[in-house]
């Protein structure tokens, strides 16, 4: 018996799914499965159950698991003593939406690497989320507060959305000046009945008779179907400010206000590399605050 044995064991018991637990160790589904058997194989017992759900665990299973996770908690607590002082190393795995991930963190991770160079850093940014709850994550930054789980979570930040247009557009379709005036236009938004998450019916927030005729599940997607001429869009500003084609719009009526959780779990707490990673990501969200509270340039009816 070897600790990767039980790490992938510990991974697919917290996943349930192969598909998961894969990403999460880094290894293929085949790999895991001929670990799985092995590790059953040298305990002469079985240890899930293949269900339409996944992998579930059987009662010699859980069992294990108990025993798995103190020794995870053990050398956690190694890692802990250890690190003081020390040059920073291993892997954090981070979650977060494909807006924040992609416009927020990523320009930034370089100046993190350069001052600790031997931390791998696994950005996953995507529509969806990692569980931190079953270790698919080491991070993750969420829509909403988690209501389950053996988690530390706390605010990282607010930020604003707002109505987004090409000048060119408005020159072309008139600029509207009222709510009812922006059902006169097209409107891009998501996929409805793919919206993984409430907080992100944001015309709905506006006025709920409001919907998309352009649609993507992805939020840089419709960024880019407003930025080509598409028609009005409600964005994070600090994605919409990124791209210099875009304007704002009756900034006034609509100002759609959401929060960014950060999630970690429980028994990452001191672990010096996650430590230091917050640290930095506290310092960042600081700095680029007035870009997250909506600075971008507007247009008014007048003006249009």
């Amino acid at each position: 018996m070897n600790w990767d044995d039980l790490r992938v064991f510990l991974a697919v018991a917290r996943a349930e799914r192969l598909s998961i637990a894969s990403a999460v160790v880094g290894q293929d589904a085949t790999t895991i499965s001929r670990k799985l058997k092995r590790l059953e194989s040298v305990l002469e017992r079985r240890l899930f159950e293949l269900t339409p759900t996944g992998h579930v665990l059987t009662e010699h299973g859980l069992r294990l698991l108990e025993q798995v996770e103190r020794m995870e908690a053990g050398a956690l607590g190694i890692e802990r003593t250890g690190a003081i002082g020390a040059e920073l190393t291993g892997t954090i795995r981070i979650s977060a939406s494909e807006g924040f991930g992609t416009r927020i963190i990523a320009p930034r991770l370089h100046r993190f690497n350069t001052a600790h160079p031997g931390v791998r850093i696994d950005l996953i940014a995507s529509s969806g989320f990692l569980n931190p709850s079953r270790r698919e994550a080491d991070l993750a930054v969420m829509l909403a507060r988690p209501k389950t789980g053996s988690l530390i979570t706390r605010k990282l930040t607010d930020y604003e959305l707002g109505l987004y247009a090409t000048r060119d557009y408005l020159d072309t379709a008139g600029c509207p000046g009222t709510v009812a005036e922006i059902a006169r236009h097209p409107l891009v938004g998501y996929v409805h009945d793919q919206i993984y998450a409430p907080e992100l019916r944001y015309l709905e927030d506006v006025d709920p008779r409001l919907r998309a005729g352009l649609c993507s599940t992805s939020i840089n997607a419709q960024a880019e179907i407003v930025a080509s001429g598409g028609g009005l869009g409600i964005l994070p500003c600090f994605l919409a400010h990124a791209m210099p084609s875009l304007v704002r719009v009756l900034p006034d009526i609509v100002a759609i206000e959401r929060s960014f959780w950060l999630v970690i779990p429980r028994d990452l707490r001191g672990i010096a590399r996650i430590d230091r990673f917050v640290a930095w990501l506290d310092t960042e969200i600081e700095q680029a605050r007035p870009l997250l509270c909506g600075v971008h340039s507007e247009v008014k009816p007048a003006e249009a």
